[in-house]
């Protein structure tokens, strides 16, 4: 009988359901680089519909899905995109918009709750009188929810105005949403609404919806004809890509309905750890499947709390020295929950009785 394991690293670590599997099993495929493969495309007028666009398009992963969009919008090299300096994009993507696309980052700093401050956003904006010195502001990116806030969400209102913004001055805005479908049931606003102002938006399909790969962008009928054609380019047009959609197809249809579990249960597990005396949990800022916490104990450093916890097959991801981030799926019960607070009580006895010295 295999060991329980709770993993609480990322939402990247899920498995196919037996429904997914047997989707991908029995999809209808075609050259989909070529005469269009039916089921993605299937799959494709789906999520355009579920996100309020004319078009869509299914690409490998999330940071293809953002570096498409980014290059379809700002086409002319020298282009400045203006995104928040903790946002996945300019952090976590390789720098693609600079290093493949030639486009330039201005980041404005973030807030805790993964915003940018409008005044700021608007500061940001090249004006034309400087032409000749700057490169040009093509695009603003949101990003919904926010990872490095802990998973916290864009209100609608705060979406709104900034799309008012973008088009106000000639601007184009991106969502990169990759966990948007969190940020839905969190905030109890459907998906097309919550992106209405947006001009495209990046959906993670292996993320929060468990699919196990890819991503959709979707946006005008014209804006998917260019992005399809920078797929291809970044080697993204797959042929019986089929197999893939099928399986993300089920992913939205069975687990958009459990994500208010895994809220809720991120919510318990919060709970939990901000009743062990050495941690800190801003409870408020637990609004979807993360759960960002503190170590307010010297004598415990956070690579070592989640060695002692991979001996008891939890698994966790230190932040940084004194922090620790755990996020939350389908395939994470209420028991294990349970079990991983137990975990985590007893790794800090542990590490205050000077317990087995762990390598870091």
């Amino acid at each position: 009988m295999a060991a329980r394991v709770v993993d609480l690293r990322t939402d990247t670590v899920t498995k196919p359901t037996d429904a997914m599997r047997a989707a991908m099993a029995a999809a209808d495929v075609g050259d989909d680089v070529r005469d269009g493969d039916p089921t993605a495309r299937r799959f494709e007028a789906e999520m355009a519909a579920l996100t309020g666009k004319e078009a869509a398009l299914f690409v490998p992963s999330g940071t293809m899905a953002n570096l498409v969009s980014v290059l379809t919008h700002c086409d002319v090299r020298g282009s400045e995109v203006i995104l928040g300096d903790d946002s996945h994009i300019h952090l976590y993507e390789n720098g693609g918009i600079a290093t493949i696309g030639g486009v330039h980052p201005r980041p404005v700093r973030s807030n805790p709750d993964g915003t940018m401050d409008i005044d700021r956003i608007v500061a940001a904006i090249r004006s034309p009188d400087g032409v000749i010195y700057y490169p040009t502001t093509r695009l603003i990116c949101l990003e919904n929810t926010h990872v490095n806030s802990g998973g916290r969400c864009l209100s609608v209102e705060y979406t709104d105005k900034v799309g008012e913004i973008a088009r106000s001055r000639g601007l184009k805005l991106h969502i990169d949403g990759a966990r948007i479908f969190n940020a839905s049931v969190a905030l109890g606003v459907p998906v097309d609404r919550l992106v209405k102002a947006a001009d495209s938006v990046s959906v993670c399909l292996s993320k929060g919806l468990g699919a196990p790969v890819g991503s959709v962008i979707v946006g005008s009928k014209a804006f998917i004809d260019k992005a399809k054609f920078l797929r291809k380019t970044l080697g993204g047009g797959m042929r019986q890509v089929g197999v893939l959609c099928a399986a993300a197809h089920v992913a939205v249809r069975d687990t958009v309905g459990k994500l208010a579990d895994d809220h809720r249960r991120a919510k318990a597990l919060a709970e939990g750890l901000n009743k062990i005396e050495q941690f800190t949990v801003d409870s408020a800022s637990v609004e979807t499947n993360m759960v960002f916490f503190d170590i307010v104990d010297s004598r415990i450093p956070s690579y070592k709390l989640c060695q002692i916890l991979e001996k008891r097959n939890v698994l966790a991801n230190p932040r940084s020295l004194k922090s620790v981030r755990v996020v939350l799926h389908y395939h994470i019960s209420d028991s294990d929950v349970q079990y991983a607070l137990t975990c985590f009580e007893r790794a800090v006895e542990e590490l205050l009785m000077g317990g087995t010295e762990s390598e870091h």
